[in-house]
């Protein structure tokens, strides 16, 4: 079983990325629950995506939009707009709930200090999609150590840079490696994975293989957990796919699982 190399010395750390309608105002309990994990002395890093605010933007200057396997298409005229709405008004939006509920918080994405230096992930398929190749893991530990929590758009940026369209799943988990966390948390509308109408509280690598075999998993969940697998295998311990309270379905790599 491989796992990451870790230290007494070096403090936990969690990512946790929102998604969907919870970017749109946190509740009491998100924030409540993010305060108790900061109190336990774990080191958090938030990323997000925008789909709701990009679609309106989308939808406002009347340009349709295709998602293949589940990422979103994204020509040069939408990455324009997916830029300056990730950038410009979902990043400060949630950095400033963030100050105001006292978290301390500080907006981030690809370009600053070359956070997330990306590549086209397949031009001709997915058009202005990215990558990561690496992440200045030096600037996030330097924010953290301060008690300061990098929020960070998924945008990557390239060596010459152009901004790439990042899947916000592939950002937090590339994230959660580059940093060596001990958990990731995918926030999202709904409590975890279902399955026949059934919240799952665990799964493991084999079900989920099964369960989008077999059509169960669909969609946006397939990026989803995709990306906790590809943590799994990395050596992060746990990936869950949780709701605004921070509960769902815990992901356990199978030598977990006993």
């Amino acid at each position: 079983m491989t796992m990451f190399k870790s230290t007494h010395h070096t403090a936990r750390k969690m990512v946790i990325k929102l998604g969907g309608s919870t970017l749109e105002g946190l509740n009491e309990a998100f924030f409540r629950n993010f305060k108790a994990l900061q109190e336990q002395g774990i080191q958090l890093i938030i990323t997000h995506g925008g789909g709701p605010a990009i679609n309106r933007e989308l939808a406002a200057a009347n340009i349709q939009s295709q998602t293949v396997n589940g990422l979103r298409v994204t020509n040069e005229e939408m990455i324009g707009i997916v830029q300056s709405t990730l950038i410009g008004k979902v990043n400060p939006a949630l950095v400033h709930e963030l100050n105001a509920a006292g978290i301390d918080s500080v907006g981030l994405n690809g370009f600053d200090q070359t956070l997330l230096e990306s590549e086209y992930l397949d031009y001709e398929t997915y058009k202005y999609v990215g990558k990561v190749k690496s992440v200045n893991v030096n600037l996030l530990n330097t924010l953290t150590e301060s008690g300061i929590v990098p929020v960070i758009a998924c945008i990557g940026a390239t060596k010459d840079g152009h901004a790439l369209n990042i899947n916000g799943d592939t950002v937090a988990s590339e994230i959660a490696l580059a940093v060596g966390a001990d958990r990731l948390l995918l926030v999202t509308d709904v409590a975890g994975i279902r399955i026949k109408d059934e919240f799952q509280s665990e799964a493991t690598p084999n079900l989920i293989k099964q369960w989008i075999d077999e059509g169960d998993i669909y969609g946006g969940m397939i990026p989803k957990v995709q990306g906790a697998l590809n943590c799994l295998e990395s050596g992060i311990p746990s990936v869950q796919i949780v709701n605004e309270t921070l509960t769902g379905t815990t992901i356990l790599s199978e030598e977990l699982v006993k």
